[in-house]
Formats: structure tokens, C-alpha cells, sequence
């Protein structure tokens, strides 16, 4: 179930969904980290905020900042924590821009 600004949001632009949702071919970085060799944004996204969730990365005292071990730095440009709200931004450069 889409929240209901998403539903808006792709009701306007279509290709906004097939963006997040089109299984791409994944750099090496990205491919071991994920563990396949395509995936969506979206599912990446998914599976980066799993291992965060499951790793107890989120800092403790301000639940909007995620603690970058060694496997998440070398997906999220090395950087030693990161704002949840970029995680997205910071996994779409992963993923090349389909030509027009």
C-alpha cells in the first residue's frame, strides 16, 4: 500500500515508479553489500535500512542519524554516519541514469 502523497506523486509522473521499481544491474560495491547482481532502488534502499535496523546502527540518542560500520561506509561514500533522510540520495548514485 503507497502513502497517499507517493500515490499522488506517481499519478502525476508514472515514470517516477518505474524509476524506484526497474531492477538495474548493480556495481561491485553495491552487488556484494545487497548479495545480487540487480535490484531495484527501492529494494536497495529496503535492504539498507534492514541492515541498519538489524544491526542496531541507528545512534541512540538521536534516532535520525544511522552509525556506518566498515560493509555500510563502503556503499555510503565512507561516510562515518550519515542522516537517514540522505540515505536515499546517497543510494541513487549507485544506480546509472537510463538514457532518454
Amino acid at each position: 500500500m503507497l502513502p497517499q502523497r507517493m500515490k499522488r506523486a506517481v499519478a502525476d509522473n508514472p515514470k517516477k515508479l518505474a524509476n524506484l521499481i526497474d531492477l538495474v544491474n548493480l556495481p561491485s560495491t553495491v552487488r556484494d553489500f545487497v548479495g545480487q547482481s540487480q535490484t531495484s532502488r527501492l529494494g536497495c534502499f529496503m535492504r539498507v535500512w534492514s541492515y541498519i535496523k538489524s544491526n542496531n546502527l541507528q545512534d541512540p540518542s538521536n534516532k535520525n542519524l544511522g552509525n556506518c560500520d566498515e560493509k555500510l561506509k563502503s556503499i555510503l561514500l565512507g561516510k562515518p554516519q550519515v542522516e537517514l533522510a540522505e540515505l536515499p540520495a546517497l543510494i541513487k548514485l549507485h544506480f546509472p541514469k537510463e538514457p532518454k
